[in-house]
């Protein structure tokens, strides 16, 4: 059975069981009536996947990997800002007229700095480490840049990745602040492990581990029962996951890249409200 499966309803478990509820609690987040959208949560939630024992993508429902790739392709290869470089309508409620999400996300991977081997963008320094220092320990990029962050759409909720080799194997950190457990957890392990892969594939590496650390993990109250319901479902073991092996440069791959196979899974969770 996928690992990803167990880890995810271990996770909802315990948020479920022991998290703290913000009943009572002065919240942001409103739905779309109005009305308040309180949590529960649980702080300091870390998960560990091996991208070499499997492709951590759940089998509870079904991720739709090839549009979380090229929502994660537009952050890390397009460093885009604007929801007019993105196939999916999962950011038009924090874009502009014009489309933009304000100095965000690809936004700031964009931004060249100056770094001992030259003038470049935390992506393309990443690569070049990699490939060139590869058991440097300074390894990472992090697009919460606080000068910047009242000209943002979204505060960044995925901020950080810190990669690190051992022998040939690519390992990383993904940190979030803060995550929607039912709407965002398995799209975000799905890119960052897609994301390893690629990385590991154009600097002549292998993926490794993905560990992804949540500061604030939780499940809106009006997710609760959908939950409960999700992680009651049958678990089937994970999808085959591989890369077009042909692609030797990080900006020439596509979402059709991504080659999925034997993805047995549950039927999709329709409607779900999202809180803003």
């Amino acid at each position: 059975m996928s690992k990803a499966d167990k880890l995810f309803v271990s996770m909802c478990r315990e948020i479920l069981d022991n998290g703290f509820s913000s009943e009572g609690q002065k919240v942001r987040a409103r739905w779309e009536d109005g009305t308040p959208a309180h949590t529960i949560k649980t702080f300091g939630v870390v998960n560990r996947y091996d991208l070499q024992e499997e492709f951590p993508a759940l089998t509870l429902r079904p991720t739709a990997i090839k549009s979380a790739v090229d929502e994660m392709l537009w952050i890390w290869q397009k460093k885009s800002n604007n929801i007019n470089d993105l196939n999916s309508h999962i950011w038009d409620e924090w874009a502009d007229e014009t489309g933009s999400i304000g100095k965000a996300y690809g936004y700031q991977l964009g931004i060249k700095y100056r770094f001992p081997h030259g003038e470049m963008d935390q992506v393309d320094n990443v690569i070049w480490q990699l490939k060139n220092t590869p058991y440097s320990r300074r390894i990472m990029t992090n697009i919460y840049k606080f000068d910047d962050l009242m000209e943002m759409g979204l505060e960044p909720c995925a901020y950080s990745m810190t990669f690190n080799v051992t022998g040939d194997r690519l390992n990383a950190i993904l940190n979030q602040r803060s995550q929607d457990i039912l709407a965002a957890n398995n799209w975000n392990v799905v890119q960052y492990a897609v994301l390893v892969h690629m990385l590991a594939q154009v600097t002549g590496l292998k993926p490794g581990k993905l560990v992804h650390v949540i500061s604030d993990a939780h499940i809106y109250d009006r997710h609760v029962d959908i939950i409960k319901e999700l992680i009651s479902r049958p678990q089937y073991p994970a999808p085959k996951f591989r890369l077009n092996p042909e692609v030797t440069d990080f900006y020439d791959f596509t979402a059709d890249d991504v080659i999925i196979e034997d993805y047995q899974k549950n039927p999709q969770v329709k409607n779900i409200p999202i809180a803003i």
